[in-house]
Order: C-alpha cells, then sequence, then structure tokens
C-alpha cells in the first residue's frame, strides 16, 4: 500500500484550536522558523523551513485561514476553514476542510474534511482524504487516505500518536514542548516515524511570532 508524503502544519493548528474562539471577531498573522519540517511522522525538509500565515476568528466559532511554508521544491499553501464549539461539559467539537496545493513538482494536492474532539487534557482526531497522486502520474496513483490521532497535552508538554488508513499505511508518534521567550514562541520535539514512513527519529527545533492585526 501507498504511504502518502502529505504535507501541512496547517491541520495541526486546527487541531490546537478547538473551539477556542474569542467573545470578538478576530484577524492574526504568524511568522516562524523550524529546523527540520516534520507533519504526521514524515519528513518534509531536509534544513530549515519557514513560513507565514493568516487566520481569522469569528464570535461564533467559525475560523478560516491561509498558511504556506518552503518544501524542497516551491511553496507549500493550505487553505482552511472550520467551525468549533465547547460544550457546557467541557468537551470540544470541531469539524474543518483543508486543501494543501503547491506551487512547484515537489507533490500534488490533498483535499481533506477533518474531525475533532477534546476533554481535559486529552484530544481525538479523524481525518478523510483524498491525494491527486504522483507528480507526472496523477491519474494511475491517486488515492484515499484516512489519519486517526490521540492526543495529550499539559503544562507546554504534548504527545500525539497516529496511525494511517485505506491506501496508506503507518504509525508515527511526536513528543513537544513549547513555552514563550520575549515574545517569541519556541518549542522543541522529537518525532518517531515507523517502518512504513520514514521509519527515523528526529529533533527539530522551531520559534515563531504571533500578530493581532
Amino acid at each position: 500500500m501507498r504511504t502518502f508524503k502529505r504535507t501541512a502544519l496547517a491541520a495541526t493548528l486546527l487541531a490546537s484550536t478547538l473551539a477556542s474562539h474569542s467573545a470578538m471577531a478576530e484577524w492574526s498573522a504568524n511568522i516562524g522558523v523550524v529546523s527540520d519540517y516534520h507533519f504526521r511522522g514524515i519528513q518534509q525538509t531536509e534544513s530549515a523551513s519557514t513560513s507565514a500565515g493568516i487566520d481569522y476568528a469569528g464570535s461564533t466559532g467559525f475560523y478560516a485561514g491561509a498558511w504556506t511554508a518552503e518544501v524542497e521544491d516551491g511553496l507549500e499553501v493550505d487553505l482552511y476553514a472550520g467551525y468549533g464549539v465547547e460544550l457546557e461539559s467541557g468537551i470540544t467539537l470541531d469539524a474543518n476542510f483543508t486543501t494543501y496545493q503547491y506551487t512547484g513538482d515537489f507533490d500534488s494536492a490533498y483535499n481533506e474534511i477533518g474531525l475533532g474532539a477534546g476533554f481535559g487534557l486529552f484530544s481525538v482526531g479523524y481525518v478523510q482524504g483524498k491525494w491527486d497522486g504522483v507528480v507526472g502520474n496523477e491519474d494511475a496513483t491517486e488515492g484515499d487516505y484516512s489519519l486517526i490521532t490521540l492526543g495529550l497535552e499539559s503544562g507546554g508538554w504534548s504527545a500525539t500518536i497516529g496511525s494511517y488508513g485505506q491506501d496508506a499505511e503507518g504509525e508515527y508518534g511526536e513528543i513537544a514542548y513549547g513555552t514563550e521567550i520575549g515574545g517569541f514562541d519556541v518549542g522543541v520535539g522529537l518525532v518517531i516515524s515507523g517502518s512504513d514512513l520514514d521509519d527515523s527519529e528526529s529533533l527539530y527545533f522551531s520559534i515563531s511570532k504571533s500578530f493581532e492585526l
């Protein structure tokens, strides 16, 4: 079965903001750099990658945004929108759509629907997506993929395990720590990928800055 080399950090951002909208609509922007760009257990660059994005968070729970990052050939461009709600019980629910596009021949497009839920320290996510296929041979290689993730977050620490399904296969784990220093968000993480993915361990560092618009 094919392992999908899909990219993007946007869905991770969506999962971390389950229903976290303010009382008023807000626009924000972000810039960042990561020493080694991974997503969902798959290495995307072998060197540093810079990124930038813009987000809208509505007062009703609707959100949307765009995010772009350097990859090995051109840029990855992500567009996403969703809706999140927090119930009186403290349970958070989220549904979103994300499309991943590329300016070069690094990869072809991915389009996916994501569902998520969280309570306290714990979260669970499900993604159902479609890949356009290998660049230059799209019709013969396009396919569907799914991903189930389980997450734990507390005091700046986070841990995630994920498992692919359908036309993709593989598992990964990631543990990370993030904090704020001098107005910047800084982080360090370790990604461990199974044999069906990169079959490797990678330590990465990141720094980013967010701005209210």
